[in-house]
């Protein structure tokens, strides 16, 4: 499996139907639709179509073609529906992508000066928390993004989600019955801009297994372990900068214009 995600990585513009795949790794593509979701935790084809927003987002921030041409390049031949699958799974649109960077800085000096971490309580606590620990064997200093997803990948808008300023104990709160999967990241103090939009070298970690949640029962304590970016980790595609955007206003009325994915 280590040589198809290394074969996907290096022929990620050339085009990647299933049989082909399947084809390099010598199983039908039953089989190996099967052991890929079994490893990644979605399917061979989203995976493809995940790494080529990654790609575009690279494009945007690094390149002066127009976002036609980069949809292009990652073979969506309609603009609409580019604009639409990088909005749902970025969180803006390309064009405010590409905006974005003279403003990243700014959101991390805001949470840098904060005194006051924890955000406030929804008015009803009717449902559970998840609560754990972050830790890592890399040294670090900065913050820590950590979201519950529908799906094994961190994109779009988490539907939970809080931030931390250092490693150690954290806490989201009134989490409705549900399936979620469990994605962190890191970003350091010194980080630039290009760093926070394109996040490929940050300490991460992804929940391989579900997280279920009941209304009845209380979740266990999760030991969350951060990590350098590994082989089989999945893009990071929703905008760090819209996620600590959207953290900065539920701490008090400090949101931006920034676009915000509901």
């Amino acid at each position: 499996m280590d040589q198809i995600l290394t074969y996907i990585q290096e022929n990620i513009f050339e085009p990647l139907p299933l049989a082909k795949l399947a084809g390099q790794a010598a199983y039908s593509p039953y089989h190996f639709t099967r052991l890929f979701k079994e490893r990644m935790g979605i399917s061979p084809l989203y995976y493809v179509s995940s790494l080529r927003l990654q790609k575009a987002k690279n494009m945007l921030l690094h390149t002066n073609l127009s976002v036609r041409d980069i949809g292009m390049e990652i073979g969506q031949q309609s603009l609409g529906t580019f604009t639409t699958r990088f909005t749902q799974r970025v969180g803006m649109t390309p064009a405010q992508f590409r905006q974005t960077a003279p403003e990243a800085p700014r959101y991390l000096q805001m949470l840098k000066e904060l005194d006051n971490w924890r955000s406030p309580e929804p008015a009803l606590m009717n449902h559970s928390a998840v609560r754990g620990t972050v830790r890592s064997d890399q040294p670090f200093q900065g913050v820590v993004l950590i979201g519950l997803f529908p799906k094994p990948i961190p994109e779009g808008m988490p539907i939970y989600g809080t931030l931390i300023g250092s490693l150690g104990p954290f806490e989201i709160p009134n989490v409705k019955p549900g399936i979620y999967y469990l994605m962190a990241t890191t970003i350091s103090w010194s980080t630039g801009a290009i760093d926070m939009l394109l996040p490929q070298g940050t300490l991460r970690t992804r929940s391989h297994a579900a997280i279920v949640v009941h209304s009845s029962t209380e979740l266990p304590h999760l030991d969350v372990e951060l990590h350098p970016p590994k082989l089989d980790d999945p893009p990071i595609l929703i905008s760090l900068p819209v996620l600590m955007n959207n953290f900065l206003g539920r701490m008090g009325g400090k949101q931006t214009n920034v676009h915000v994915l509901k």
